[in-house]
């Protein structure tokens, strides 16, 4: 029996009946035009712009701001529903939603709320965040863009690329140093010496565009530097959990649908004589892929109740997405593998689902980065307690 005080999924009747409307949503209108768009890679903006009426763009923003008021499990159950049927238009949302919008909320002032929220929450301005170089990745500290304070303006030089929301994007979160220390700005399209490059073609996710962002003595208003000059490494690093908890809930949402696509393949089709689900090694993929898919989900929606603007949980954010991550890619391969023939054709969404996942390994933080992170802060946290 679930008691609705104890539901880790839904813990208030606001999120069950916000599932139940994103589930909806997803299951009406991203699902039939998903192949469609993932044969063309560009993103469906007519349907972007439908999450903008159903205010999901502002999800974790107050309702005095023109947001849903909701918390890191809203965001994470919106991921989680959506990604079932479409996860690359899914990462439009999530670069849009949780790397542009609750980044720029947490470290904007009101002239600059009351500039760009509206739009952004509308989705009549597609958003994306740049942080990633040709020449730096997992290293974030090594990047080489900079910006120069030049009266009324900053001058912005150097380059993003793996870009989400670069091809349509109107506005941009983007890191840069200033006299070497990191700092946020909000680069718009229309800033003299923007460029973006030509979309860059990928394997997967592609329902969302990406490109490189382009800087040549980019000329950026100084009334759009993010919080203080020095600051963009604290606005990165609290807004990178709410970010591995949504790219993990992705990775939940393709293996819940993987899950279901083998059951019902397992149940219709017959081989020798008999149910496919009456052989042994096709169980296995049904049970070994539904109790990981459940682990990940308990594992991801657990964590979600320790995140938010106030609390940071670095060991849980990072643990939950690289445990997720996997999860969605090896389920969609037992998907794949029960289907035969029929998963590796373009007709069934199981190729698709199997391809956008690789992304959750690499994406927002590549496994090994997780790795890393865990390593670091569980030794602080084990050599501070009592032997």
């Amino acid at each position: 029996m679930h008691h609705a005080a104890s539901d880790l999924f839904n813990p208030t009747d606001e999120h069950r009946m916000l599932r139940q409307m994103v589930a909806e949503f997803a299951r009406r209108e991203l699902d039939p035009q998903a192949a469609e768009f993932d044969a063309k890679g560009v993103l469906n903006l007519p349907l972007f712009r439908r999450l903008g009426e159903l205010g999901l763009l502002g999800i974790t923003i107050p309702e005095a701001d023109g947001g849903a008021g909701l918390d890191t499990t809203a965001a994470v159950l919106v991921h989680h529903e959506l990604a079932k049927y479409d996860p690359g238009f899914t990462l439009a949302y999530l670069a849009h939603a949780m790397l542009f919008v609750n980044n720029f909320y947490h470290c904007s002032n009101a002239e600059q709320k009351a500039r760009y929220l509206p739009r952004v929450l509308s989705g009549e301005w597609v958003a994306g965040m740049g942080m990633t170089e040709p020449g730096a990745g997992t290293d974030v500290l090594a990047m080489t863009t900079t910006a120069v304070r030049q009266g009324d303006w900053f001058i912005v030089n150097g380059s993003k690329t793996y870009i989400t929301n670069g091809c349509e994007g109107h506005c941009f979160l983007v890191y840069a140093k200033v006299d070497g220390r990191l700092t946020a700005f909000i680069v718009d399209r229309d800033c003299p010496g923007f460029t973006t490059s030509n979309h860059i073609d990928k394997l997967g996710m592609r329902g969302s565009t990406m490109s490189e962002l382009i800087f040549e003595d980019c000329r950026v208003p100084a009334a759009n530097l993010l919080g203080e000059l020095g600051s963009g490494l604290t606005h990165m690093m609290r807004n990178l959990e709410i970010e591995r908890l949504t790219l993990a809930a992705m990775s939940v949402g393709i293996a819940e649908r993987c899950v279901e696509i083998m059951v019902r393949h397992a149940h219709e089709r017959q081989a020798f004589r008999t149910s496919l689900n009456r052989f042994g090694q096709i169980q296995r993929y049904i049970g070994d892929g539904y109790a990981m898919t459940e682990a990940a989900k308990c594992l991801v929606y657990n964590v979600a109740r320790d995140v938010g603007p106030g609390i940071r949980n670095r060991v849980g954010s990072d643990a939950a997405k690289l445990f997720a991550a996997p999860v969605g890619k090896t389920v969609a391969d037992y998907a794949m593998q029960v289907l035969g023939g029929a998963g590796y054709c373009k007709e069934y969404p199981v190729e698709r689902l199997w391809r956008d996942a690789k992304l959750l390994e690499i994406g927002g933080g590549t496994i090994e980065a997780h790795q890393k992170n865990l390593t670091k802060d569980l030794t602080e946290i084990v050599l501070a307690r009592p032997q």
